[in-house]
């Protein structure tokens, strides 16, 4: 019987607050590890034991970790996305493809992740296409931000449909406004992270950011623009089509979704499932399918999303 491998990883013994914050606190950073690369670890000092089918890659964790701990906190949530990358095989070229923003460079995370901002930057149209917390939407505002950076284009434009969960804008309060504003807080969410809070406030007043519900680029033609349609499930055939052909000269869009979560009524056909089918093979669009092992939230979100991809997508109300 083949003994289980082996890896060690020797730190030394010099820097114990950096040791302390690779293991995180009564080592649940270590325990993360052992449960999810399915590992034993042992620690003496600042070496480390680890012995399992994936130890070798509970090593590469644990050496990205370290030099993390270096300059900043290593967080729950960075140990989740290193051991994900370790799972994916050979680790990408991070930077080949990482989008550069006033607060940073912001890079992929996996062989999907990456190829999808490739896709962003070399085709006029890319459908990202997957379950929630895959990076779909904000990796698509990170390519909006640096391409107006770079004023490749003029404005950004972000768009929604204003339908979730079976809810309708005339029964919340407020104006018109007011009533959309959630549906596109994402987006104003991604952007604060990258730009900053003034600075998009300046540039919505200005009108080089406009961020409407989809109902308001019907009759419009977008030139220079980078213009992202986000949850386009909820799309229907005719809006999804008004949408694509709003593109202009100069333009880049993005179109994200997930078409097994779809909220539109039962009787209504999704826009993006129909655009998908319509559009395979078309020069010039770039389809990304992302899916559970993508996801880079919780640990729970992604056995939730490959539950229900084993149900074959049971909890969407798509056609």
């Amino acid at each position: 019987m083949n003994a289980a491998p082996e890896s060690s990883v020797d730190f030394g013994a010099e820097d114990n607050a950096r040791l302390a914050a690779v293991c995180g606190p009564l080592d649940e950073n270590l325990h993360q590890m052992e449960n999810r690369l399915g590992i034993e670890i042992r620690r003496r000092s600042g070496r480390f034991s680890l012995r399992g089918a994936n130890a070798a890659a509970g090593a590469a964790v644990l050496r990205q970790l370290y030099e993390r701990a270096a300059s900043q906190p290593v967080t729950a949530e960075d140990v989740h996305l290193a051991i994900s990358e370790s799972g994916m095989g050979a680790r990408p070229a991070a930077d080949e493809h990482a989008v550069e923003t006033l607060r940073g460079l912001i890079r992929g995370r996996g062989a999907n992740q990456q190829q999808y901002l490739a896709a962003i930057r070399s085709h006029d149209l890319t459908f990202g296409i997957g379950p929630a917390g895959t990076g779909k939407t904000y990796l698509a505002v990170a390519c909006a931000v640096e391409a107006m950076q770079r004023e490749s284009v003029r404005r950004l434009v972000l768009v929604r449909p204003a339908v979730e969960a079976g809810e309708r804008l005339g029964f919340l309060p407020g104006d018109l406004s007011q009533k959309v504003d959630p549906y596109l807080r994402p987006m104003y969410d991604a952007l604060y992270e990258m730009i900053g809070f003034d600075r998009v406030a300046r540039l919505i007043e200005r009108n080089v950011i406009e961020i409407a519900p989809l109902a308001f680029m019907r009759g419009r033609t977008l030139n220079e623009a980078f213009i992202i349609l986000d949850e386009a499930q909820n799309t229907t055939v005719e809006q999804i089509k008004m949408f694509l052909t709003r593109i202009g000269f100069g333009s880049r869009a993005v179109v994200t979704g997930d078409v097994t979560q779809t909220d539109l009524p039962a009787h209504r056909q999704s826009g993006l499932r129909h655009a998908l089918e319509v559009l395979d093979g078309v020069q010039g669009i770039a389809v990304t399918r992302f899916t559970a092992k993508d996801v880079v939230r919780h640990p729970l979100v992604q056995r939730i999303v490959e539950a229900y991809e084993r149900e074959g997508g049971a909890g969407g109300r798509g056609p």
